[in-house]
C-alpha cells in the first residue's frame, strides 16, 4: 500500500455536497479572518473523512456475522426486534455498535441473504449510546433472510447529531456479507439482532471495523457448542 493511500481514502458520493458546503463557508471565513479560515479548513477535512468509504477485507468463512459499523460495542442485551419488521416477538440478543462523529459511517451487511423487509420509523434524537435510543430514536430497520431460512435484523439508529439515515437497498435485494447498504450522518448507532440461540463473540467496549470484525458465529450457540448443520 502506498503511503498516500494510508491518509487519502475514497469518499462516498453522499458526502460531495457537504464537503462543497464546508469549503464554501471556509472561503467566506478566510475573507473575514485568516484564523477563522483555517478553522474552516480543519472542518472541511473532517467532513471529507466523515464520508470516507475505504475498501474492507471481509472474512469469507461461512456462518460468520460481521460488524455492520465502525465504532464501539456499547450494549449487549436481550431485546425484541422492531415490530415494524414483522419478525417474532421473541427477545433476541441485540449487539449495539456506537459510532462517534470520527468513525467511518458507511454501513455494511452483517450477513449474506435476501432483504425481506425495510422499515423506516421517524423518532427522537437522543444520544445514540443510550439504551432508549433503540426504542425512541429515528431508525431504519432491515430484516435479512439467510440461505438457511434464519433471519437477522440490523437497525440504523440516528443519534444526537445525526439527522439523516440513508438506505441503499429495498425489499428483495440480495446482499453479500460486508456489502454496503447505507450510511448515517453525523454520529449514530447500529443494532444487530442475532438469530435465536446465536452467541455474540464480542464484548462491551470492543472496537469494531465494519465489514471486517467478527460479531458472532452462527455455528456457535449460547452454550458455546457448535450447532448442527
Amino acid at each position: 500500500m502506498r503511503m498516500r493511500d494510508t491518509f487519502i481514502k475514497p469518499m462516498h458520493p453522499e458526502g460531495i455536497k457537504f464537503v462543497a458546503i464546508f469549503a464554501a463557508i471556509t472561503v467566506v471565513l478566510f475573507m473575514l479572518a485568516n484564523f477563522l479560515g483555517w478553522i474552516g479548513v480543519g472542518l472541511t477535512v473532517w467532513c471529507y473523512y466523515f464520508f470516507r468509504d475505504p475498501e474492507r477485507v471481509t472474512p469469507t468463512r461461512e456462518g460468520l456475522v460481521i460488524s455492520p459499523a465502525d465504532g464501539i460495542v456499547s450494549l449487549i442485551e436481550p431485546a425484541v426486534p422492531p415490530k415494524e419488521l414483522g419478525m417474532s416477538d421473541e427477545a433476541l440478543t441485540r449487539v449495539s455498535v456506537f459510532m462517534s462523529v470520527f468513525n467511518c459511517h458507511i454501513n455494511r451487511a452483517p450477513v449474506a441473504g435476501e432483504v425481506k423487509a425495510v422499515a423506516y420509523r421517524p423518532g427522537k434524537f437522543f444520544n445514540a449510546s443510550l439504551d432508549k435510543a433503540s426504542v425512541d430514536n429515528e431508525r431504519n430497520s432491515l430484516c435479512i433472510e439467510m440461505a438457511d431460512g434464519r433471519e437477522l435484523a440490523v437497525v440504523q439508529i440516528a443519534g444526537l447529531v445525526a439527522r439523516r439515515i440513508v438506505c441503499f437497498v429495498t425489499p428483495g435485494a440480495k446482499l453479500g456479507t460486508g456489502e454496503r447498504f447505507g450510511l448515517i450522518r453525523f454520529g449514530s448507532r447500529l443494532d444487530v439482532y442475532l438469530p435465536n440461540g446465536v452467541a455474540p463473540q464480542v464484548r462491551i467496549g470492543q472496537t469494531m471495523i465494519a465489514g471486517e470484525t467478527i460479531l458472532a458465529d452462527l455455528m456457535v450457540t449460547d452454550e458455546g457448542s457448535s450447532s448442527p448443520e
